[in-house]
């Protein structure tokens, strides 16, 4: 399967974390329960695309587009 940056997922489709681009970022990341293995989706976009809305471990979190560009997401087919 392919591996994309979470922002190209499109919306209110579901995928999998697997890794993270920036490391400085991690740490924070981990906090927010962005964990890898965990299911993830975007539910919101702001007017301008920042910042956006993301499902993730039980709850809805908002991120800034930048901290979204490092998230590593696979894709889940729903055929």
């Amino acid at each position: 399967m392919k591996i994309i940056k979470l922002t190209e997922l499109g919306f209110r489709k579901k995928a999998i974390i697997r890794s993270f681009g920036e490391t400085e970022l991690y740490v924070k990341l981990l906090e927010m329960g962005c964990i890898p293995d965990e299911e993830i989706s975007v539910e919101l976009t702001a007017p301008f695309g920042d910042p956006i809305a993301i499902q993730v471990a039980g709850y809805q979190l908002s991120i800034r587009k930048q901290e979204a560009e490092n998230i590593m997401v696979e894709p889940i087919q729903t055929d």
